[in-house]
């Protein structure tokens, strides 16, 4: 190793020690999390290398002549298509921030005998999450709702066809 390696290595052992003894057990395990990262990636890295510098280039040679077969192509899903999200999604989300807001300010208003600013702040979090939490349960709904709707018609579509 050249000295300037050496004298980034003393830095950076030097800096590592310093957080250590700041931060005492919490240091040292975050430490060894972001030494063994580096280490897994370099591993990784060094691996990876190693396989794409050994893989065999000549495709002629690995390639054998197979028969060709026309599979038809099934049609997308409503699942797989880009379609509108509707109503639900925007008034899901206005309820549920509506709801957070109201129980995160009145919570914080009369369990934690807030101020008005820290009941404002508190309830506009509390909004912002219960809007979060108001897009998940809408579109969980709405998938879950187009999925049975879609398996439903393809059972029926199945049960109309073994019939004929």
């Amino acid at each position: 190793m050249r000295l300037p390696t050496f004298f980034w290595l003393a830095a950076a052992l030097a800096i590592a020690f310093s957080a250590i003894n700041w931060l005492g057990l919490a240091g040292w395990l975050a430490t060894l999390v972001i030494f063994g990262s580096l280490a897994m990636h370099i591993a990784g890295n060094a691996i990876g290398t190693r396989m794409q510098e050994s893989t065999d280039r000549n495709l002629f040679r690995t390639r054998q002549q197979s028969p060709r077969i026309d599979v038809p192509v099934p049609s997308p899903s409503h699942l797989e298509r880009h379609s509108r999200t509707g109503w639900l999604l925007p008034i899901s989300v206005s309820i549920g921030g509506l709801i957070g807001g109201i129980a995160g300010a009145t919570a914080l208003t009369f369990l934690a005998s807030s101020s008005f600013a820290g009941a404002l702040l508190g309830g506009l979090s509390s909004a912002v999450l219960g809007g979060i939490f108001g897009f998940l349960i809408a579109s969980f709904v709405d998938i879950l709702r187009t999925s049975v709707r879609e398996s439903l018609d393809a059972e029926k579509r199945g049960s109309e066809e073994t019939i004929k």
